[in-house]
């Protein structure tokens, strides 16, 4: 079993957004994501997908995007991204997802021998303060990343992989520590990747956080390729720990 992750889907069936208004690398990224995809991903590996998947404003819509997602390779991760408006409670959520897509909401995913935790995050202090309800939005996300934690804790077996997804980066130039990285260097997760920053120059995306790999999985970034992440060499089994 291999971990792949891609973020920002950006999929527009139901509500038409041409992505080309971002640059001319996104005219006809659906097909180059599928056509990578199934170049890439067999049906025993896991695929992350942190977030900004579908433009639809209504779980309705968003299924017809997810239930293309769903006929891909592999058992699929979703997390909540920012223009995720239709994103629902989470049980309402989980019965309408299709077999082999699973959803992390301030809980955790076992997948074979990964575990997986998350949360959306938010804007970050960095070159410029944030403002107050920037903080107190930043301090909601942060614990629920700790909720998130704990329940990964309590799925984790020896000999687990623990990954830990986020949309929004951990962190912003010039990377001062905030709520986020608080958590993050206390979990200690194998490996962080994250989404959200489109058209950004590599040396300025966050590489680590205490030492921590981070990795940026924006679709574009990728070249709509999904990214390998590791090769656990197991055979894949899922759970699920609300």
């Amino acid at each position: 079993m291999r971990v792949f992750a891609i973020a920002d889907l950006h999929l527009a069936t139901v509500i038409p957004k041409p992505m080309t208004v971002f640059g001319p690398q996104w005219a006809g990224h659906p097909d180059a994501i599928w056509a990578y995809w199934r170049e890439l991903v067999c049906e025993e590996d896991v695929v992350l997908l942190p977030g900004d998947l579908s433009w639809a404003m209504r779980l309705p819509d968003a299924m017809t995007d997810l239930t293309v997602v769903a006929g891909l390779p592999g058992t699929k991760v979703l997390l909540r991204g920012n223009h995720d408006y239709w994103w629902p409670t989470a049980s309402r959520l989980r019965a309408a997802l299709p077999p082999r897509m699973l959803a992390v909401v301030n809980d955790a995913v076992r997948v074979g021998n990964v575990v997986v935790c998350g949360s959306r995050g938010w804007t970050t202090p960095g070159h410029e303060a944030l403002n107050v309800e920037d903080e107190r939005l930043l301090t909601r996300e942060a614990e629920r990343l700790s909720l998130s934690v704990k329940a990964a804790q309590a799925l984790r077996q020896p000999g687990d992989h623990f990954l830990m997804m986020l949309h929004y980066p951990p962190a912003s130039p010039p990377y001062p520590p905030n709520p986020l990285t608080d958590v993050i260097a206390a979990a200690r997760p194998d490996l962080i990747v994250y989404g959200h920053l489109h058209g950004v120059p590599l040396e300025r995306a966050i590489h680590q956080v205490d030492g921590i790999p981070a990795y940026l999985v924006a679709a574009d970034g990728l070249k709509f390729r999904p990214k390998l992440l590791l090769d656990t060499g197991t055979v894949e089994t899922g759970e699920q720990l609300g």
